[in-house]
Protein backbone atom coordinates (compact mmCIF):
# COMPACT_ATOMS: atom_id res chain seq x y z
CA UNK A 1 0.00 0.00 0.00
CA UNK A 2 1.76 3.36 -0.91
CA UNK A 3 2.06 6.21 1.35
CA UNK A 4 -0.62 8.23 0.71
CA UNK A 5 -3.18 5.53 0.57
CA UNK A 6 -2.38 4.00 3.92
CA UNK A 7 -2.53 7.69 5.38
CA UNK A 8 -6.14 7.76 4.05
CA UNK A 9 -6.75 3.97 5.84
CA UNK A 10 -5.18 5.78 9.08
CA UNK A 11 -7.55 9.07 8.67
CA UNK A 12 -10.82 6.60 8.21
CA UNK A 13 -9.78 4.53 11.41
CA UNK A 14 -8.84 7.69 13.36
CA UNK A 15 -12.08 9.39 12.90
CA UNK A 16 -13.71 6.10 13.77
CA UNK A 17 -11.73 5.97 17.19
CA UNK A 18 -12.13 9.84 17.96
CA UNK A 19 -15.81 9.65 17.05
CA UNK A 20 -16.16 6.44 19.14
CA UNK A 21 -14.32 7.54 22.31
CA UNK A 22 -13.53 11.12 22.16
CA UNK A 23 -9.95 12.52 21.26
CA UNK A 24 -9.33 12.65 25.19
CA UNK A 25 -10.01 8.79 25.90
CA UNK A 26 -8.95 7.51 22.11
CA UNK A 27 -5.45 6.20 22.29
CA UNK A 28 -2.77 5.75 19.46
CA UNK A 29 -2.45 2.45 20.55
CA UNK A 30 -6.17 1.89 19.89
CA UNK A 31 -6.04 3.63 16.03
CA UNK A 32 -2.51 1.28 15.44
CA UNK A 33 -4.54 -1.91 16.13
CA UNK A 34 -7.11 -0.89 14.41
CA UNK A 35 -5.22 0.03 11.12
CA UNK A 36 -3.24 -2.94 11.62
CA UNK A 37 0.20 -0.78 12.17
CA UNK A 38 2.56 -0.50 15.10
CA UNK A 39 2.67 2.90 16.92
CA UNK A 40 5.75 3.86 15.46
CA UNK A 41 4.45 3.98 11.83
CA UNK A 42 1.13 5.72 12.82
CA UNK A 43 4.07 8.26 14.29
CA UNK A 44 6.03 8.74 11.59
CA UNK A 45 2.95 9.55 9.29
CA UNK A 46 1.27 11.95 11.95
CA UNK A 47 3.92 13.03 14.61
CA UNK A 48 1.40 13.20 17.34
CA UNK A 49 -2.35 12.25 18.23
CA UNK A 50 -2.49 15.77 18.04
CA UNK A 51 -1.12 15.59 14.41
CA UNK A 52 -3.52 12.97 13.67
CA UNK A 53 -6.09 14.74 14.63
CA UNK A 54 -5.26 17.81 12.72
CA UNK A 55 -4.51 15.76 9.58
CA UNK A 56 -8.56 14.26 9.88
CA UNK A 57 -10.00 17.91 10.30
CA UNK A 58 -7.63 19.22 7.23
CA UNK A 59 -8.83 16.06 4.95
CA UNK A 60 -12.27 17.14 5.72
CA UNK A 61 -11.91 20.92 5.26
CA UNK A 62 -11.01 19.75 1.84
CA UNK A 63 -13.16 17.67 1.16
CA UNK A 64 -16.09 20.25 2.28
CA UNK A 65 -14.30 22.63 -0.04
CA UNK A 66 -14.48 20.30 -2.87
CA UNK A 67 -18.17 19.36 -2.71
CA UNK A 68 -18.89 23.45 -2.15
CA UNK A 69 -17.36 24.13 -5.25
CA UNK A 70 -18.23 21.74 -7.46
CA UNK A 71 -22.17 22.36 -6.48
CA UNK A 72 -21.96 26.19 -7.10
CA UNK A 73 -19.71 25.67 -10.49
CA UNK A 74 -22.81 23.39 -11.72
CA UNK A 75 -25.13 26.26 -10.66
CA UNK A 76 -27.56 27.72 -13.17
CA UNK A 77 -27.60 30.93 -11.55
CA UNK A 78 -26.68 32.94 -8.27
CA UNK A 79 -30.03 31.66 -6.44
CA UNK A 80 -29.34 28.17 -7.35
CA UNK A 81 -25.54 28.36 -6.78
CA UNK A 82 -26.19 29.84 -3.11
CA UNK A 83 -28.80 26.49 -3.06
CA UNK A 84 -26.77 24.30 -4.52
CA UNK A 85 -23.41 24.97 -2.46
CA UNK A 86 -25.84 25.17 0.59
CA UNK A 87 -27.45 21.65 0.20
CA UNK A 88 -23.85 20.23 -0.83
CA UNK A 89 -22.58 21.27 2.64
CA UNK A 90 -25.89 19.87 4.58
CA UNK A 91 -25.15 16.42 2.40
CA UNK A 92 -21.55 16.13 3.24
CA UNK A 93 -22.48 16.58 6.61
CA UNK A 94 -24.91 13.60 6.48
CA UNK A 95 -22.50 11.46 4.37
CA UNK A 96 -19.74 12.38 6.66
CA UNK A 97 -21.22 12.26 10.18
CA UNK A 98 -17.91 11.34 12.20
CA UNK A 99 -16.18 14.39 10.97
CA UNK A 100 -18.60 16.77 12.07
CA UNK A 101 -19.03 15.29 14.67
CA UNK A 102 -15.83 14.95 15.59
CA UNK A 103 -15.15 18.64 14.68
CA UNK A 104 -18.34 19.83 16.88
CA UNK A 105 -17.17 17.96 20.17
CA UNK A 106 -13.46 18.56 19.67
CA UNK A 107 -13.28 22.20 19.34
CA UNK A 108 -11.42 23.05 22.13
CA UNK A 109 -8.64 20.78 20.61
CA UNK A 110 -9.29 22.03 17.55
CA UNK A 111 -10.72 25.70 17.52
CA UNK A 112 -8.09 27.04 15.07
CA UNK A 113 -8.77 24.30 12.63
CA UNK A 114 -12.10 24.61 13.08
CA UNK A 115 -11.99 28.49 12.12
CA UNK A 116 -9.79 27.59 9.57
CA UNK A 117 -12.39 25.57 7.98
CA UNK A 118 -14.80 28.65 8.72
CA UNK A 119 -12.59 31.03 6.96
CA UNK A 120 -11.97 28.81 4.35
CA UNK A 121 -16.10 28.77 3.16
CA UNK A 122 -16.46 32.30 3.97
CA UNK A 123 -13.77 33.14 1.73
CA UNK A 124 -15.13 31.10 -1.10
CA UNK A 125 -19.06 32.33 -0.62
CA UNK A 126 -17.54 35.58 -0.58
CA UNK A 127 -15.82 34.86 -3.94
CA UNK A 128 -19.02 33.66 -5.43
CA UNK A 129 -21.35 36.87 -3.90
CA UNK A 130 -18.57 39.14 -5.35
CA UNK A 131 -19.02 37.83 -8.75
CA UNK A 132 -22.78 38.10 -8.95
CA UNK A 133 -23.09 41.68 -6.98
CA UNK A 134 -20.08 43.47 -8.61
CA UNK A 135 -19.26 46.70 -7.38
CA UNK A 136 -20.61 45.60 -3.44
CA UNK A 137 -18.15 46.91 -0.68
CA UNK A 138 -16.38 43.69 0.01
CA UNK A 139 -16.67 44.07 3.48
CA UNK A 140 -20.32 43.94 3.07
CA UNK A 141 -19.67 40.82 1.12
CA UNK A 142 -17.51 39.57 3.58
CA UNK A 143 -20.22 40.08 6.25
CA UNK A 144 -22.87 38.47 4.54
CA UNK A 145 -20.53 35.48 3.84
CA UNK A 146 -19.99 35.03 7.28
CA UNK A 147 -24.24 34.60 8.17
CA UNK A 148 -24.63 32.32 6.21
CA UNK A 149 -21.51 30.44 7.09
CA UNK A 150 -22.78 30.79 10.67
CA UNK A 151 -26.48 30.05 10.05
CA UNK A 152 -25.06 26.57 8.26
CA UNK A 153 -23.31 25.29 11.03
CA UNK A 154 -26.05 26.33 13.34
CA UNK A 155 -28.58 24.74 11.18
CA UNK A 156 -26.22 21.75 11.25
CA UNK A 157 -26.02 21.56 15.04
CA UNK A 158 -29.66 21.83 15.35
CA UNK A 159 -29.80 19.39 12.96
CA UNK A 160 -27.78 16.76 14.90
CA UNK A 161 -30.35 17.03 17.96
CA UNK A 162 -33.72 17.32 15.24
CA UNK A 163 -32.54 14.30 13.00
CA UNK A 164 -36.08 14.19 11.13
CA UNK A 165 -34.75 17.37 9.31
CA UNK A 166 -33.27 16.76 6.32
CA UNK A 167 -30.66 18.15 4.09
CA UNK A 168 -33.30 19.60 1.56
CA UNK A 169 -35.41 20.84 4.58
CA UNK A 170 -32.00 22.82 6.50
CA UNK A 171 -31.30 24.27 2.59
CA UNK A 172 -34.78 25.58 2.36
CA UNK A 173 -34.67 27.21 5.91
CA UNK A 174 -31.85 29.05 4.75
CA UNK A 175 -32.60 30.11 1.48
CA UNK A 176 -36.07 31.40 2.90
CA UNK A 177 -34.20 33.99 4.98
CA UNK A 178 -31.00 34.77 2.39
CA UNK A 179 -32.02 34.79 -0.80
CA UNK A 180 -35.02 37.16 0.35
CA UNK A 181 -32.27 39.42 1.27
CA UNK A 182 -29.39 38.88 -1.32
CA UNK A 183 -31.85 38.22 -3.90
CA UNK A 184 -32.98 41.89 -4.12
CA UNK A 185 -29.87 43.35 -4.39
CA UNK A 186 -28.93 40.60 -7.20
CA UNK A 187 -28.80 42.78 -10.61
Amino acid sequence: MGRAEREQQILDVALAVFTERGFREASMDAVAERAGITKPVLYTHFGSKDGLLLACIARARAELLEVTTAAAAAASGPEDMLRSGTLAFFRYLEEREAAWTLLCSESTVAGEALEGIRAQQSDFIALLLAAQVPGVDPQRLAGWAQVIVGACERLAIWRGTERAVTAEQATDYLMDLAWTGLGSIQG
